[in-house]
């Protein structure tokens, strides 16, 4: 773990529980982390943003004026504030609750309780968003790929988005859905496709199936799925379809970087 870097991480730490805030907040100090505000309901975060600009939000589910995911799509929804890292810490294991955190682009996901390991990858996997590094490409000049970016999720497509920025790919297409891209593919060419699963219209499997079956395109560029399927019959027909990689919502961005590389070299 990047010891130096993490120490220098200001955190805003939104938990109604004290006992709850004195276990997380010995964590992060654990972590090197001293830097922590705490705020003990949503609307008081969104007051706080105002005045500063936390590096991470750690924040719990169920809040005592709103749910974690309210709060994070407010931030989302702010310009001001869109970028800063958002670790979620919470009991609920219903995937239902937990999808629309995982769309808007948290940083990571743990449970109560969690380890000190999971909550340094989490803190590191918000460095590496705040701070990131370019992908070194042998073959190509990162600035120059061209990428279909394709999710039926606003706030997924920008923070995914945001994501390829980060290590210098500025040419992205967007697509809300696999309709939308399989046109978009049919008309232009890209060095890559990074698609969502679960989207209305067509979905990332019968994209993947009509893009490997087109005979006229190049039907041999890398795929990358980035979904929260835990399916795995589902996942087995995604690999089996014949994406490049399939990665999981919430990712840490390192992990992009890392795909890119190994699709692209």
């Amino acid at each position: 773990m990047n010891q130096n870097g993490i120490t220098t991480l200001e955190v805003f730490l939104v938990e109604p529980s004290h006992t709850q805030r004195v276990i997380i907040n010995q964590r992060l100090q654990a972590s090197g982390i001293h830097a922590v505000t705490f705020v003990s309901s949503g609307g008081e975060m969104l007051k706080q943003l105002k005045l500063a600009k936390p590096d991470l939000i750690i924040s719990s589910m169920y809040l005592p004026d709103m749910t974690g995911v309210d709060l994070i799509h407010a931030i989302r929804e702010d310009s001001d504030s869109y970028d800063m890292a958002f670790l979620l810490i919470s009991s609920e294991t219903n995937i239902q609750y937990l999808e629309p955190i995982r769309q808007a682009g948290a940083i990571a996901i743990l449970p109560k309780p969690f380890t000190q390991r999971e909550l340094d990858t989490a803190l590191c996997a918000s460095l590496d968003y705040l701070h990131p590094e370019k992908a070194n490409l042998e073959h190509f000049d990162v600035e120059d790929l061209r990428v279909l970016l394709v999710d039926d999720s606003d706030f997924s497509r920008k923070f995914i988005q945001r994501v390829l920025n980060n290590v210098g790919i500025e040419n992205i297409s967007f697509a809300c859905d696999g309709k939308q891209a399989l046109a978009l593919f049919q008309e232009h060419f890209f060095d890559l496709i990074i698609t969502d699963f679960n989207m209305p219209e067509m979905d990332g499997l019968q994209l993947v199936n009509a893009i490997r079956g087109d005979a006229e395109q190049i039907s041999t560029i890398p795929i990358l799925m980035v979904t929260s399927e835990q399916n795995q019959n589902r996942l087995a027909a995604i690999e089996k379809a014949g994406v490049s990689a399939v990665l999981d919502k919430p990712f840490e961005p390192q992990s992009i970087r890392r795909l890119i590389v190994q699709l692209l070299n």
